[in-house]
């Protein structure tokens, strides 16, 4: 079963995007390579248990296990010694990817309290997209009542053929993520 927004890209955004930026092959429009969606957890380092849990949430949002990240170098002002875990980490791609996205744009953005778009500034020099979450719970696996803390997490959207951050705007644009009207 193809996932309804590989289809949406494959019959409606590659054409709108051909038409708007004269693209001469449909090769050349940008698109989603991959999403990786990061959780920090600092409070590991007193409590694994944490960590744990935490893992255990990205796996039932993702529906993929998340690998345990470790602290690559020590740093003596937060406690943190060279191969501490300090975090866990998830990379989507294909189909799962697009259905992580469908789940984060129609149910789990609008359920984020006053919530008005996601900020348009946050695209890097390569023109990947990087989203910050500050509560795990908009998502409809996590359970409210069994999670004891509130837990951020990064969504990063690889994009590729990018040539300029107008491309990848537009491109999640198209995609049905909410911007910021002008401020």
């Amino acid at each position: 079963m193809v996932p309804r927004l590989l289809e949406r890209y494959r019959n409606e955004i590659i054409p709108e995007m051909c038409k708007t930026f004269n693209f001469t092959n449909k090769f050349a429009v940008p698109r989603i390579e991959k999403v990786v969606v990061n959780m920090g957890v600092g409070e590991a380092l007193q409590d694994i248990k944490i960590l744990d849990k935490a893992a255990e949430e990205l796996g039932l949002i993702t529906g993929q296990k998340p690998i345990i990240r470790r602290a690559k170098k020590a740093i003596s002002n937060f406690k943190i010694k060279e191969g501490n875990p300090i975090g866990c980490k998830v990379t989507l791609r294909s189909n799962r990817m697009y259905e992580f996205m469908d789940k984060l744009i129609s149910i789990a953005l609008p359920r984020i309290r006053d919530f008005r778009g996601v900020p348009d500034n946050s695209f890097d020099r390569a023109g990947n997209y990087t989203l910050g979450i500050t509560d795990q719970t908009i998502f409809p696996e996590v359970d409210i009542d069994k999670t004891s803390r509130s837990q951020g997490m990064e969504i990063t959207f690889v994009i590729k053929n990018a040539r300029k951050n107008e491309h990848s705007r537009e491109l999640l644009k198209l995609f049905g993520i909410p911007f910021k009207s002008g401020d």
